[in-house]
């Protein structure tokens, strides 16, 4: 599968709480294609992230159901990314 591929399964792919996509709020960072492998780098907002798990598993599952074998590399925003992160929370907030 190529790049293109990939992000469309990532854009599908919604915060639980925030009305908008794990690529959209930066908690998907980036990710590289090597043949059937993808390598996803998810910054957080800070680290112990209660649904951490859950949000991770959901970039997992629909990758891993297109038949790709997913790693994931976790790391924390920074300054900048939090910023982008906080003002889409609160534009986007679904309760």
């Amino acid at each position: 599968m190529d790049e293109e591929g990939i992000r469309k399964i990532l854009e599908g792919v919604m915060h639980p709480e925030i009305n908008a996509n794990l690529l959209e709020l930066g908690i998907v960072r980036d990710f590289s294609v090597d043949g059937n492998k993808v390598v996803v780098t998810m910054a957080f907002p800070f680290p112990g992230v209660p649904i951490k798990g859950m949000l991770m598993d959901s970039v997992r599952k629909p990758l891993e159901e297109a038949g790709l074998v997913v790693e994931i590399k976790e790391d924390v925003m920074n300054q900048e990314e939090l910023q982008k992160f906080f003002k889409l929370e609160q534009e986007k907030w679904k309760f």
